[in-house]
């Protein structure tokens, strides 16, 4: 169907509803000889008459009560369709998916997600806990949460947290039998537990402020995750040193679990950031969530 049938249709549709030319007209808001020509182009391009029509009133014809038995409650169910979804995207309510990594749950989302329920109860939340870097458009998310070196572009970016201080650690017995790091170099002499990024494939650089400088260190060691818990976790148990936001494992160093190493030259990562197409930023569940979340 193009564009003339579709007008058209919806003038043979009001001349059927309303049983006269002039009541057609009337209600599209147009001139009764326009909708008569209007009609005539649709029933010469159909090949058939749709009325029997005098100067008074007009009669269905069989084909014409048949295209109106099939069509009626289309321009209706359009016209509801639309409302709908001008209705849907003007509500609070409804589901919200969001890809981010676990300590963005952790330290963002955990913490104030009972104030956020108590304050929006019919938005469902669809979190994707993962580290790696996903299209949130083709992977169907309204938004994605990550630190801001790892932002994809052309995306609105809004801070939800400061920029997040980073650590060094390891357990206590493993600095009893290796010693503890003084300088970033001595790592070439430990076992380093390190991080493949599910994205790239690569491992995850080392850095360090060095003399006030920037660097890196092409650290070695036989354990090799692809998910920051299971470092942190290693490293608990004694197997290496290995690397994570300091919140993240703040509990654990204050307990004695883990023991920081290297803190003066450890520099911090970016701020974490929700990121959303700029064609979603009226989407109210989602400015909800913004309201809620983000920081001043």
């Amino acid at each position: 169907m193009n564009r003339a049938d579709l007008h058209s249709l919806r003038t043979f549709l009001a001349i059927a509803d309303s049983g006269t030319l002039r009541s057609a007209a009337d209600a599209l808001s147009v001139n009764p000889s326009a909708v008569s020509q209007q009609l005539k182009t649709f029933e010469d391009s159909l090949g058939t008459a749709l009325f029997v029509r005098n100067t008074r009133s007009v009669a269905l014809t069989d084909a014409g009560r048949a295209l109106h038995d099939r069509t009626h409650n289309l321009f209706a169910e359009i016209d509801a369709a639309l409302t709908a979804t001008r209705s849907a995207a003007g509500t609070t309510s409804g589901q919200l998916r969001i890809t981010l990594p676990y300590r963005a749950w952790q330290l963002i989302i955990a913490p104030r997600i009972a104030g956020f329920r108590d304050t929006c109860p019919e938005i469902e939340l669809d979190l994707s806990v993962d580290e790696e870097l996903t299209d949130i458009v083709t992977g169907g998310f309204h938004a994605g949460i990550r630190l801001g070196d790892y932002l994809a572009d052309e995306m609105i970016a809004v801070a939800l947290t400061a920029p997040q201080a980073a650590t060094y650690v390891a357990a206590r017995d493993y600095l009893a039998r290796r010693g503890t790091p003084q300088t970033p170099a001595d790592l070439l002499h430990h076992d380093c537990i390190r991080y493949r990024q599910m994205s790239t494939g690569q491992i995850a650089p080392w850095r360090f402020v060095v003399d006030g400088a920037d660097t890196e260190v092409e650290v070695t060691g036989n354990l090799v995750f692809n998910d920051l818990r299971s470092v942190v976790d290693a490293a608990s148990r004694g197997l290496g040193i290995g690397w994570s936001l300091r919140a993240g494992v703040a509990g654990q160093i204050e307990s004695g679990e883990l023991v920081e190493v290297l803190a003066y030259h450890t520099p911090d990562r970016p701020r974490f950031y929700l990121y959303y197409p700029k064609q979603l930023k009226s989407l109210n569940r989602l400015r909800a969530f913004i309201d809620h979340f983000a920081i001043g």
